[in-house]
């Protein structure tokens, strides 16, 4: 049975740190306290990601049946490729490959100003795999042109957050410096103080 969107406001916003789409969608499982934490529980959780990463320009009105759960496929299928490519290993890209060939798609002519003509392509939002079809081309495309001694895990110990390091040095260290950065300095300035106090 297909599920209405409905608003929350209460609904946190979802954690856009990593620099790439695929690795946003890896990012909705977090470490809390030690303990993973889905910020994706349902359908509406899934369509608002998808709006506020751009992934949809719209989410239909009805959403598709099965979208958290083919959004959580999707995620462990991405998860283990990127964790694979990473370490260097030959990635099997089976998997993958199936939920790209169900992301339905087409292409569009527009009009656009001054005589110009753009190609859009579109994604059948009735399906759960043609609204992931975005998501799913972006990882393929991580994976296949990806520069991956750029792509980091934080190298907080209590964070499992991935991210793309797009800095013009090259030394990014943190998912973010207002989480992880932030608390890594605290925490070595407590401790030179603790020695200085000594």
């Amino acid at each position: 049975m297909a599920h209405t969107v409905h608003t929350h406001p209460e609904r946190p916003a979802p954690r856009l740190l990593a620099d790439h789409i695929a690795l946003d969608l890896i990012n909705t499982v977090e470490l809390l306290d030690g303990a993973p934490l889905d910020r994706l529980q349902s359908d509406a959780d899934v369509a608002h990601w998808l709006l506020a990463t751009g992934m949809a320009e719209r989410t239909p009105a009805v959403l598709p049946p099965g979208l958290l759960d083919a959004t959580r496929r999707l995620r462990e299928v991405v998860r283990a490729a990127v964790q694979q490519r990473k370490a260097g290993k030959a990635v099997d890209f089976s998997a993958l490959n199936r939920l790209l060939a169900r992301g339905i798609s087409h292409l569009e002519l527009h009009n656009m100003p001054k005589g110009a003509v753009e190609v859009r392509r579109r994604y059948n939002h009735e399906a759960a795999d043609g609204l992931l079809g975005p998501v799913a081309e972006a990882a393929a495309e991580l994976l296949a042109s990806g520069d991956f001694s750029m792509v980091r895990k934080c190298e907080s110990e209590d964070c499992s957050l991935w991210f793309y390091d797009r800095t013009r040095s090259h030394r990014r260290r943190w998912c973010s410096m207002a989480l992880c950065g932030n608390r890594h300095k605290v925490a070595a300035f407590r401790k030179r103080n603790e020695v200085d106090q000594s």
